[in-house]
């Protein structure tokens, strides 16, 4: 009984520590916005540094796990449990870095002024964000069905990802002057898009972790 307590006990650590990860990502997306909407580079520049700290958690959280398999020995869904959040937490640092690339173009364009309103760009930042929440709860509460829930949130991830290049496409057709910023604009849904992809591989994970069998 004991070593089971002491096993628990180290397991909700972990999952504390995995949630300030996600909540950590989280306001680094609104930063991230907030930044590329108001042209801040100092924001920007926060959201840059900021990336260290991420790091700095999945290096603690993947340690965590690995001391935990070498002095726990978990079988079966414990081991899942753990496996699944070695996982999660390398899509999670991803997801940062592309925050961490955005910013960059922000600063890029920072001396620019945007040929129009950023509407859907914030838009599908912000639906990655919600994907975030999603899945950091999924995983927390093992809610099966609120993993699910990401796949279809990132169909509509992909689907503005489409909406905006065509539009940005089309700009750049009628307006040889604002090709440089579209272009910049596309990395920028390009990252965004992959971040939805991540946040699906993390839902995956959480599936896995829940029946032992991934998603079709």
């Amino acid at each position: 009984m004991p070593i089971r307590y002491e096993f628990e006990r180290e397991l909700n650590e972990l999952h504390r520590n995995l949630v300030k990860m996600g909540a950590t990502i989280e306001k680094q997306i609104d930063d991230m916005i907030k930044a590329m909407l108001n042209q801040d580079v100092e924001l920007a520049r926060e959201v840059i540094k900021r990336d260290d700290i991420i790091d700095e958690m999945e290096r603690i959280i993947e340690q965590e796990c690995i001391m935990l398999i070498a002095r726990q020995q978990p079988i079966a869904s414990d081991l899942r449990d753990i496996a699944s959040i070695l996982k999660i937490i390398t899509d999670l640092e991803r997801i940062a870095d592309h925050c961490e690339d955005i910013s960059k173009y922000t600063i890029k364009l920072s001396k620019e002024t945007y040929f129009k309103p950023l509407e859907d760009i914030p838009k599908m930042a912000y639906k990655v964000k919600d994907m975030i929440k999603a899945v950091i709860d999924s995983c927390i509460s093992k809610n099966l069905a609120r993993a699910e829930e990401v796949k279809a949130m990132d169909d509509e991830i992909d689907d503005l990802f489409d909406t905006i290049i065509e539009e940005l496409q089309t700009y750049m057709m009628k307006d040889s002057t604002v090709v440089k910023q579209c272009t910049d604009f596309m990395f920028i849904v390009k990252y965004l898009e992959r971040m939805g992809d991540h946040a699906t591989n993390i839902s995956e994970w959480i599936a896995y972790n829940i029946t032992g069998k991934h998603f079709e």
